[in-house]
């Protein structure tokens, strides 16, 4: 399965294997992407991947992890995003964008966060007030509308690894008391506005997708069946669950290849939407066994992508399936 092709909406995917947002902190501190973006994308493109989704794109400069984050808060910020839209699209892959906000776990000046929960030690975060918060829903919706302007097939938000919806959804690091705050309903209430918001501008012939964190590690934190539960109510707006775990607080994982692949499996069957699963994966046989077994639908590779951009094109000649770039072809005949 892992070589089949899948449709989701009007995105067309040549493969299930699909390439990881992964952070390179390579923009040089406006936000706009570099010809070191250009190259690192478009070769995993040439390498045969399905879909790439561009690494953790802040919707506003005091939502990024670091000053070298990619952004799309500025208009100023799509032309270089386009052109590799444009480039990894004419290699055959389908792109998306992961759109984000830190929050307590920024590294710039003054983070925010749902409650005044310190992440990083010295730096405690200031409670943004509900203002901010529909400031915040609203940089989303915008960042779409310049994701659709740079061409990306499809957008995804980012929820997961302790940023800042997480952080809303949380009850490990959301203590607040208004409607933002407390019980399940509340700390979801920022991840709904949020895809209602972007589902407005978002065409909807296009895939939405949420990361998640499906499992926080810790005693009190979110489980599988939560976030099952949680996504089950989007399943008219979210076309995608790209299914993680963990990085909510500080604590020791015990991860292996595959270690997620359960909890994507629980949200799949919870929800009722199609999963990205993944977790350490570095071998096409694994990857098969969790689609065949149900439970995924797709497949993301991070690290092994980083050390062999050419992964999934070589697996795909092992099993006499030609997805290589015809200028390579030498290397395959």
């Amino acid at each position: 399965m892992l070589f089949t092709p899948l449709k989701i909406k009007n995105l067309n995917l040549r493969n299930r294997a699909v390439m990881s947002p992964m952070c390179t902190y390579s923009a040089a501190g406006d936000g706009v992407a570099t010809s070191w973006h250009l190259v690192h994308y478009a070769t995993r493109a040439a390498g045969g991947v399905g879909a790439i989704i561009v690494e953790a794109t802040a919707v506003e400069p005091r939502g990024r992890i670091s000053k070298y984050d990619l952004g799309l808060w500025d208009d100023g910020q799509i032309e270089k995003l386009k052109e590799i839209t444009e480039t990894v699209k004419s290699l055959g892959a389908a792109i998306g964008v992961q759109l984000n906000h830190a929050g307590r776990k920024s590294f710039v000046p003054e983070p925010v966060a749902p409650s005044p929960i310190p992440y990083h030690s010295g730096s405690k975060p200031r409670e943004l007030s509900e203002a901010e918060i529909q400031d915040i829903i609203n940089a989303f919706r915008v960042a779409a509308l310049r994701a659709k302007a740079a061409g990306f097939d499809f957008v995804e938000i980012h929820a997961a690894h302790g940023y800042l919806i997480n952080q809303f959804l949380s009850p490990l690091t959301n203590a607040r008391t208004d409607r933002y705050g407390g019980n399940e309903i509340n700390r979801v209430r920022l991840l709904s506005e949020t895809i209602s918001s972007v589902r407005e501008v978002w065409p909807e012939e296009k895939a939405l997708s949420v990361r998640v964190s499906a499992e926080e590690h810790v005693k009190g934190g979110l489980k599988p069946e939560d976030i099952g539960r949680i996504m089950s109510n989007f399943k008219d707006q979210v076309d995608i669950i790209n299914v993680s775990s963990g990085a909510v607080v500080r604590t020791e994982i015990n991860a292996y290849p595959g270690y997620q692949l359960g909890y994507a499996a629980a949200v799949r069957k919870l929800s009722g939407i199609p999963v990205i699963a993944g977790g350490l994966i570095a071998e096409a046989n694994m990857a098969r066994m969790a689609l065949e077994s149900g439970a995924c639908d797709l497949v993301y590779f991070g690290r092994e992508l980083l050390r062999n951009p050419y992964f999934v094109a070589n697996e795909a000649h092992k099993a006499n399936i030609a997805i290589y770039q015809k200028q390579y072809r030498r290397a395959y005949e």
